[in-house]
């Protein structure tokens, strides 16, 4: 009897080891992974698991998104060691430690090369992130990680650039072909040229192919990223120091994101929308948008030529020749091939996307298009003049002569629409100016000097010289700048008379214009409260424009709040005070200023804190103001931050002063939690800090959104009404939200019966533990608070 009990459990723990993985996202020592089952990841995000190159069998280890279905692989295990085997399995080595891919006791892949030996404690996991992860559960020490090794996708998190400590390079590397994984003739670099140049470099076969230019404003010169017509966002952000080199992005919108390194050089997004601002291919002359020229040109080539994908036939004569029958040969060197052959005219690769088909000719070449589109496609060698450098010619019949005059047709069209753009522009220009020169002659401005020598009285503004905002903030230099945001640095500077000033230079790019710039500097003069920022004047030079404000010692209240490092500088009293001091100056915008202002930007980088950490709400760019029988209006350019726009003005355009409240209980909920709304993106179902809190309250755990690093110093019952009352200010129906009068009374008030708060807006999701909350602060918060985000109301 004892016997059998004992087979039973042998045989149940052999059965269990070799389960099917495709409910789970670990494997541990002892379990194996087989070809027809997957790793999940906890919240369905990515799925790992073998996958066949149906042109050659061959089966790889690889990770892609679960519902994407395309089944595009976003790293592969093993790109250059096909399996030719249907028994080979994922397995942690007992022996060695090693993650490893191996078939009837032979290790065909050793895919971790794990140097701390075996343990029984190890585990292999597949995340949320789309990281694979080898780890000793006893330490919780990282072996190995996926991110380490990317193959051709960047994911939000993966970095690319150098580790200075380890050696080790993060480089995307592209596929061979569209299916085949092999390492192909592409790479993605990151190379930092110091700390104000910093780039992607494309290279091909180690030669630098393309570059982005430098990143700047959360975009590249050359590469579409953040642009008015992408679905995705991105936060683009670098390392820069002795230890870490480095580039990542974290996506705000858009499903599955990720970027594509392609066989043909090209980077594309989630939806395969091109990235890189030209669209073809790069010759090796630089021809701008971002190629760079190669060393040697051949002679017979000029820039007006390029290869065109065509459909149709040469003349006979025209050879056609395979010479170049190789798989490692992948579409670009077909390419480079046919271009550095004089006699070259057209050339194509094998139906699997490996070798060269090229076409050769002389002067008595022809080419004409098949309409009918049943001849083979090829890469036809175009220019202009049709002339060749040995003499041959490639011409095109009349089906292309018609297209190329629709297509003229359509740059003539597109030449005048760009005229007539351009002389609307200079007409924008012109009243923009004469707006200019009315501001500064107005009786609300004195000039710099007599500021300087502290001529300023009451709320009148000062028309600052160029000359001595150069000279107060030491010809602008890094030594002085306090930030950088989407509409351009802030600088401190020190005027003559020693007062500090803080100067906001609104870059070129900015989406802050006339109508913001003059907004804020005349609405903010008018406005006179302890708790907002003063505008002390502006500068006008040429293009340039700035605004100047009081000096804030403390920076942002964001600067505090989300630094692992600074937080605890910010005691519950510190924090309390800060959100009565916001409460007040938003009281006093809504009701008591001499018109209704909504100010449509609160966030934490908003609010500025003085040296005694009294806070202070600045950046009026966006404010609007309302006459005092208006309760709404409706926009059809909707601005503000990702995370704090209420639903009414992010769907529909609809702003009122329970916009700002809604606003402010995003405020308080990261003031109370010290942590971002949008931090909490990649948690199981719930999309962020609103959800959170209102899972925990209905929970009657609310006292878990404490910020641990408050400790004593938080007094509870305050905590938690202040909770309830952040709760009250995001409900989804703006007239359930209380007015500023109201949220005052009701956190200053303790006797004061609170409602019940309903359903918060952008929520859905189900039960998060407290654990999950603290692993999801290992995650990458977004560092671009500043930065304004346009949306298209509907």
């Amino acid at each position: 009897m004892i016997t059998l009990i004992i087979f039973i459990l042998l045989s149940s723990n052999l059965i269990i080891n070799h389960l099917p993985a495709s409910a789970v996202s670990t494997i541990k020592v002892g379990d194996q992974l087989n070809q027809s089952s997957h790793l999940v990841s906890p919240a369905n995000n990515f799925t790992l698991g073998f996958f066949t190159n149906p042109d050659t069998n061959y089966a790889y280890l690889g990770i892609w998104y679960t519902d994407d279905e395309q089944l595009r692989k976003v790293w592969v295990a093993n790109p250059s060691t096909p399996i030719n085997s249907t028994s080979s399995i994922l397995m942690i080595d007992p022996d060695t430690g090693d993650l490893i891919i191996s078939t009837e006791r032979t290790t065909l892949v050793n895919i971790s090369n794990n140097q701390s030996g075996p343990s029984p404690n190890l585990t292999a996991t597949l995340y949320d992130n789309g990281d694979f992860q080898l780890k000793n559960e006893i330490d919780n020490k990282i072996i190995w990680r996926s991110f380490d090794y990317p193959t051709n996708v960047l994911l939000p998190g993966m970095k690319l650039g150098s580790d200075r400590r380890t050696g080790r390079n993060w480089t995307l590397t592209s596929w061979l072909t569209y299916k085949n994984p092999d390492f192909g003739a592409f790479t993605l670099n990151w190379e930092p040229n110091g700390q104000n140049s910093q780039r992607l470099t494309i290279r091909r076969r180690g030669e630098p192919y393309w570059s982005s230019g430098d990143l700047i404003n959360q975009t590249f010169e050359f590469m579409n990223v953040n642009n008015p017509f992408s679905q995705y966002w991105y936060n683009l952000s670098y390392v820069y120091n002795d230890e870490e080199r480095s580039f990542s992005y974290d996506g705000f919108n858009g499903v599955r994101p990720m970027w594509i390194l392609t066989e043909k050089g090209e980077v594309l997004d989630g939806e395969s929308s091109l990235y890189l601002s030209w669209h073809g291919l790069c010759y090796g002359y630089d021809s701008g948008n971002g190629c760079v020229a190669g060393a040697n040109m051949p002679s017979c080539r000029s820039r007006v030529e390029n290869f065109t994908l065509m459909n149709g036939d040469f003349t006979p004569g025209t050879s056609d020749i395979s010479p170049y029958d190789n798989s490692s040969l992948s579409f670009s060197d077909c390419m480079v091939k046919c271009w550095d052959n004089c006699s070259c005219l057209a050339f194509n690769t094998r139906e699997n996307g490996t070798g060269c088909n090229l076409w050769v000719g002389d002067e008595s070449s022809r080419f004409s298009v098949n309409p009918q589109g049943t001849s083979v496609q090829k890469y036809v060698l175009l220019s202009p003049d049709s002339s060749k450098g040995n003499g041959g010619k490639v011409l095109i019949w009349a089906p292309v002569v018609a297209g190329v005059f629709l297509l003229l047709f359509c740059f003539g069209l597109v030449w005048y629409l760009k005229n007539r753009k351009l002389k609307q522009e200079e007409e924008r220009q012109k009243d923009e100016d004469r707006h200019f020169l009315e501001l500064m002659a107005s009786e609300s401005f004195n000039n710099s000097s007599d500021a300087e020598m502290g001529g300023r009285k009451g709320s009148d503004l000062v028309v600052f010289s160029f000359a001595a905002i150069v000279t107060a903030t030491n010809d602008f230099s890094n030594e002085n700048k306090l930030g950088q945001g989407g509409f351009g640095p802030v600088y401190k500077g020190k005027l003559s008379d020693g007062r500090e000033i803080a100067i906001k230079r609104l870059s070129r790019t900015s989406g802050q214009g006339l109508v913001e710039f003059k907004n804020e500097l005349v609405l903010i003069a008018k406005l006179q409260h302890t708790n907002l920022v003063r505008v002390l004047g502006c500068c006008i030079h040429g293009e340039e424009k700035m605004l100047i404000y009081e000096y804030m010692p403390n920076k942002s209240l964001d600067f505090f709040l989300f630094d692992e490092s600074k937080k605890a500088l910010l005691d519950w009293p510190k924090r309390w005070n800060i959100i009565e001091g916001i409460a007040q100056g938003l009281l006093y915008l809504h009701k008591y200023s001499r018109m209704r202002v909504i100010h449509r930007d609160l966030k934490a980088s908003n609010v500025l804190l003085d040296e005694n950490m009294n806070p202070k709400i600045s950046d009026f760019g966006m404010a609007r103001i309302f006459k005092q029988d208006e309760t709404e209006a409706m926009t059809k350019r909707v601005v503000g931050t990702y995370g704090y726009m209420s639903p009414e003005y992010a769907m529909d355009g609809t702003f009122s002063v329970k916009s700002d409240v809604f606003s402010f209980g995003v405020l308080i909920l990261e003031i109370v939690s010290g942590r971002r709304n949008t931090s909490f993106s990649h948690l199981e179902k719930v999309i962020n800090l609103i959800g959170y809190a209102w899972e925990l309250w209905q929970q009657g755990d609310a006292l878990q959104l404490q910020d641990p690093t408050l400790g004593d110093s938080c007094v509870v019952h305050q905590l938690l009404r202040t909770i309830h009352v952040a709760l009250l200010c995001v409900q989804e129906n703006a007239g359930d939200r209380p007015v500023m009068s109201d949220v005052i009374a009701m956190l200053v008030n303790d006797t004061m019966l609170l409602s019940v708060p309903k359903r918060p807006a952008f929520f859905f999701g189900r039960t998060v533990s407290k654990s999950t909350l603290d692993e999801s602060k290992t995650g990458h918060d977004s560092i671009n608070n500043i930065t304004i985000t346009q949306m298209e109301a509907r």
